[in-house]
């Protein structure tokens, strides 16, 4: 296994240590901020959460530069991300620290591109992410840590940042998956 398919694992374990770290570590604990309600959870989990969207960046990096680009990859590295930032998304919707309708939209969003992927897959096509769904994922994780940095610095000065950075990306997740759609219709509609 390459360097790159191993920051993919690696993304991929570090999944339910920020499950556990965000569940377990209860929110009154070591309080930070008493305005924002930042506290030691948020501060860990979000340490997590950046080294393992760190590994995303440089799992692609590696590959494209040394040339080591593999199928597994191409279907590893996007699983990865949806795993590690729906997770996070479901729980922080669970918690109140997301919005929950953006979170279904990202959710429902990501369950279409897989099928697509998957009947793409049956074709012999292996779809890797675009642009555009990298940008997505790029917004999740932003948006993200300002979440789970309780907004901070931003609650200081009244910006719900971390919100309007859910929402945008929200929108940068349907219109990403727009594009997968009208990519791989072919595929889907042939069999009507």
């Amino acid at each position: 296994m390459n360097l790159p398919n191993k920051l993919t694992m690696a993304r991929i374990i570090m999944v339910p240590i920020v499950v556990i770290v965000y569940l377990c570590i209860p929110t009154t604990i070591g309080v930070i901020d008493p305005k924002s309600g930042l506290a030691v959870r948020d501060i860990l989990t979000f340490l997590i959460f950046a080294a393992a969207s760190i590994t995303d960046l440089l799992d692609g990096r590696i590959a494209r530069k040394n040339n080591l680009i593999t199928s597994f990859g191409k279907f590893a590295d996007p699983i990865a991300d949806k795993l590690l930032v729906n997770t996070l998304l479901i729980m922080m919707a669970a918690t109140g620290q997301a919005n929950l309708i953006a979170v279904l939209l990202m959710t429902a969003r990501d369950l279409i591109v897989d099928g697509l992927r998957m009947v793409a897959a049956q074709h012999g096509r292996v779809v890797s992410a675009g642009i555009y769904g990298k940008c997505k994922t790029v917004l999740q994780m932003i948006a993200l840590c300002v979440l789970l940095l309780r907004n901070w610095p931003f609650a200081l000065i009244g910006i719900p940042m971390g919100t309007i950075l859910l929402w945008l990306a929200t929108l940068m997740s349907l219109y990403s998956g727009y594009i997968y759609f009208v990519k791989l219709k072919k595929y889907v509609l042939e069999s009507m």
